[in-house]
């Protein structure tokens, strides 16, 4: 018998097994692939001489992470780098807005675009400086975080406090709209701010679109060097250097509860996992309370308050193996390795407009990577491993720029994916004849490649205000206990949602430890 069962080698569930086995537990952890890392693999598949990222690839939030800092990952391998400029849009009318290195040449490179907004960016960072530590801490532990959280209100007071806390609760556009003049500022935080799924007219949006700008600024958006399965394997070489147990192929079909505690996890071969102290499991809120969990083992208001949990939108995400780089029509002052493709606020503002409706946008807003810009390794000189995402409705209603069904078959996913490719043609003639290589991952083949990422849904449910904090993943279970006695929600489905922090499996190992002592 062990002393734990983590369910799932994602980033959440590797972060856990670590925590726990430093503790002194007895740890095995459970993969349903045949790999460790979840939405954390890199791979050959594209072409043999490139390296892309399955699923994620850029991680800002690991780079202000506690939990992942405390892991000393370089002592397993892991080398982070970082692109000449971490985050970028072409713009409409030429030129670009860009994230440099230092805040003083970002508010300069604005200032030349349009006067003022040099020293509205200055100010924006002098507050990041003042509260964001404050912020970070306070968002990745558990909810409520009382001391962060102390500490965080304290830091709101001050000069300008009013002003900072508008930001933090308002809509981006209209937070942009009363700091900058210009489109280039005020697309670099709107853009940002659509790396969750809450619309740029929501409350909350000006906060996220903040955040993550600012984190770009002070700290870039690292990768890691060789492909994102590198920060995957050295958390997993560290947890078995520690005596902790990987089993891979091993997709669990129960978690076994007698007296209303999680006492074993058994998988489909049949094989049962005894637990001497607690489950975890990094799977999603339906997954687990709705497949894993007998159903007269689960209180009749879990059932009923998981109707109310709702996932984030699709995904459908295009990799390309390029024979040059990027032939943007405006070369930037420094090579971004994330690039924003959206052609003003009110272009956001209408594609967002259309994935609440439920259609498949005509014109989708593109996150994308420049691999090989960000980190060398990724292919031969002189080429690009490249790719970009964007959303589509989990349910289509119809189509706005043609007619897609929303089934994403194979022609269905290269039709958008040539939509998607025009996009690119806009800002970057010639783009598609440097492809070499492509692969779409269409929301149906994101899931069966990794079974968390329902309908392509990449952060564990939707990232709304109406599903966050004590609301997350359904209202009365804002924390990682469950129901059940021992086990715990290790995922992104819980506080405080996507991204790769590790916060969800750090937040799951404490209540382990605290509820075992």
């Amino acid at each position: 018998m062990s002393d734990a069962v983590v369910v799932g080698a994602g980033p959440n569930g590797l972060v856990a097994a670590n925590l726990l086995v430093d503790a002194g537990w007895d740890v095995v952890l459970l993969e349903a692939n045949d790999a460790i890392g979840g939405a954390v693999r890199s791979s050959t598949d594209v072409d043999a001489d490139f390296v892309h990222d399955t699923f994620s690839s850029f991680y800002p939030l690991a780079a202000v992470s506690p939990t992942i800092k405390a892991l000393h990952l370089d002592e397993y391998g892991l080398e982070w780098s970082n692109a000449p400029s971490p985050v970028g849009n072409p713009l409409r009318t030429g030129g670009w807005a860009l994230v440099h290195p230092d805040p003083a040449d970002t508010a300069a490179a604005l200032d030349a675009q349009t006067p003022g907004d040099g020293q509205a960016w200055l100010d924006l960072y002098s507050d990041w400086e003042r509260v964001g530590p404050a912020i970070t801490q306070a968002l990745l532990t558990p909810f409520p975080p009382v001391r962060a959280g102390i500490d965080l209100v304290r830091h709101l007071l001050g000069p300008r406090g009013l002003k900072r806390l508008q930001l933090l609760i308002s809509p981006v556009g209209s937070a942009t709209d009363k700091r900058f003049a210009g489109e280039a500022a005020k697309l670099l935080l709107a853009t940002n701010s659509q790396h969750a799924d809450i619309a740029p007219t929501s409350w909350g949006s000006g906060f996220m679109g903040w955040l993550l700008v600012m984190i770009a600024q002070q700290y870039g958006y690292p990768v890691p060097r060789g492909g994102a399965g590198r920060l995957s394997q050295a958390m997993a070489d560290r947890f078995t250097s520690r005596g902790g147990s990987i089993v891979c192929q091993a997709r669990v079909d129960q978690i076994v509860v007698r007296g209303g505690r999680a006492v074993a996890v058994r998988t489909v071969d049949g094989t049962e996992y005894p637990v001497g102290r607690a489950v975890l499991a990094d799977v999603s809120a339906p997954a687990l309370y709705s497949e894993l969990i007998r159903q007269q083992d689960l209180p009749s208001h879990v059932r009923q308050r998981l109707r109310l949990f709702k996932w984030d939108p699709g995904t459908v995400k295009v990799d390309w193996a390029l024979s040059s780089s990027i032939p943007w029509r405006d070369a930037p002052a420094l090579a971004p390795g994330t690039a924003h493709i959206a052609d003003s606020v009110q272009d956001l503002r209408r594609w967002s407009a259309q994935l609440a409706a439920d259609w498949i946008p005509d014109r989708p807003f593109l996150l994308m990577g420049q691999m090989t810009t960000a980190d060398p390794s990724r292919s031969p000189a002189g080429t690009e491993s490249a790719w970009a995402y964007t959303h589509v409705p989990h349910a289509t209603r119809g189509d706005a720029g043609g007619r897609l069904t929303g089934e994403w078959d194979t022609a269905e996913a290269e039709a958008f994916a040539e939509r998607m490719e025009a996009r690119v043609e806009e800002y970057a003639p010639g783009f598609t004849d440097r492809i070499i290589g492509r692969r779409i991952l269409s929301p149906g083949e994101l899931e069966r490649r990794n079974a968390n990422l329902v309908g392509g849904a990449v952060n564990g449910g939707t990232a709304g205000l109406r599903q966050e904090l004590f609301l997350r993943p359904m209202p009365g279970f804002g924390r990682a206990e469950t129901a059940i006695k021992s086990l715990y929600l290790a995922s992104a489905s819980a506080h405080p949602g996507g991204g790769v922090h590790g916060a969800c499996g750090s937040n799951a190992a404490r209540a382990a430890l605290f509820h075992a002592r």
